[in-house]
């Protein structure tokens, strides 16, 4: 009888753990389209945020969604073969997929650059799980294959990042999509300034003796960031579509962002000074608000605003990397991302809740703003 009961537990444990496919119907720039997937969650007024099997997250408002059914089938995200397959079918021809353990790039550049890509992202994928879970907190392996889109040139990526940029595509070099989940960038080497005559772009050695050059590390450095967002946002640091404030999510991309290409196994430079960052913040000193920090904690626009996104986003890595300089507001900051990484999907704090959050942690925030100033006039 004992172990009847245990089977029965066990059973409906596992049935309450497996979620129907969800059917959503719904319009989107005037045409009719389908998606499956399992619903994260459905608002007061019937909208839903629907996760499809390859990580894409959809919030599709009431007014837009045409039906709506689920089946007996179970939600499973899609194997990196699958996933490979599918994203491959979107892309113009030309493009090949390159697998990593964790990774599936999809290229229309050499097999070299590619695996290049791929060495890079493995490395900060070891040592960004390695680096959290030292500290105190638990990160998790992905649940979805971590999908990156490779273009040969910027052209061709900016034309496709205007899907999702806009016009601004054409100052970027590579972004994360928290609605599609992915990568995108381009091949570093067909850059002019780069390259030098007799250049073959074939092996990673030469890859990175080509990166490495000065003119070449802010170029790394954002694609690092770009693969940060991504990490954060599938091994539990972050939760899409939740208010994840964004100097938390810039700030700690902007930490991890100084490349290693020296090592092929370790990421020696994880919290090193960011130069062009901490220029960017001493810079901004002269004419600094004074309430310029609590503007950064409660509201996200700022980096919005192209007249203040700069020193924005150099405030942020200020912030980050005294947050992380000693044991004391590290231990602090490290609790504080566990109770970001709680907070419910498509749910906002007004900016008096973000402020009253932020001082519970870290306590009077004119103190604070102090403090991080010695910090930044000490550092060189």
């Amino acid at each position: 009888m004992r172990q009847t009961l245990l089977s029965a537990a066990a059973w409906l444990l596992l049935a309450t753990a497996a979620a129907p496919l969800d059917h959503v119907v719904f319009e989107k720039d005037g045409a009719t389209q389908r998606a499956s997937g399992k619903v994260l969650v459905t608002d007061d007024e019937g909208g839903v945020l629907l996760l499809s099997r390859d990580g894409t997250l959809r919030s599709i408002e009431k007014k837009h969604l045409l039906e709506r059914s689920a089946d007996g089938v179970e939600f499973k995200p899609l194997s990196a073969e699958e996933a490979g397959k599918a994203v491959l079918a979107e892309l113009p021809d030309g493009f090949e997929v390159h697998h990593t353990a964790h990774y599936v790039i999809l290229h229309n550049t050499s097999k070299g650059y590619a695996a290049w890509c791929g060495g890079l992202f493995e490395r900060l994928h070891r040592n960004f799980l390695n680096y959290w879970n030292r500290r105190g907190f638990e990160l998790h392996e992905p649940e979805f294959p971590l999908i990156a889109v490779v273009f040969a040139d910027r052209e061709s990526y900016q034309e496709y990042a205007k899907r999702e940029l806009g016009e601004a595509a054409a100052a970027t070099i590579g972004l994360y999509s928290l609605h599609s989940n992915r990568i995108t960038m381009y091949d570093l080497t067909s850059i002019d300034r780069l390259r030098r005559p007799g250049d073959k772009r074939l092996t990673a050695t030469q890859i990175n003796t080509m990166l490495s050059r000065p003119e070449g590390e802010r170029t790394v450095a954002t694609v690092v960031h770009e693969a940060t967002h991504q990490m954060a946002f599938n091994c539990g640091l972050h939760t899409r579509y939740a208010d994840i404030p964004v100097w938390v999510s810039e700030g700690i991309a902007m930490y991890f962002e100084t490349p290693d290409l020296k090592s092929t196994s370790g990421w020696t430079t994880i919290g090193a000074v960011n130069r062009t960052r901490l220029a960017g913040f001493k810079s901004y000193l002269p004419e600094r608000p004074r309430e310029s920090l609590k503007s950064l904690i409660v509201s996200d626009s700022r980096f919005r605003d192209a007249r203040q996104a700069a020193n924005a986003y150099a405030e942020s890595w200020g912030l980050v990397h005294h947050l992380m300089s000693n044991q004391k507001t590290q231990k602090v900051f490290i609790e504080y991302l566990k109770l970001l990484a709680k907070k419910e999907r498509l749910v906002f704090n007004k900016p008096e809740e973000r402020l009253r959050e932020f001082e519970a942690a870290f306590g009077e925030i004119g103190k604070l703003d102090a403090e991080l100033l010695r910090t930044i006039k000490r550092l060189q």
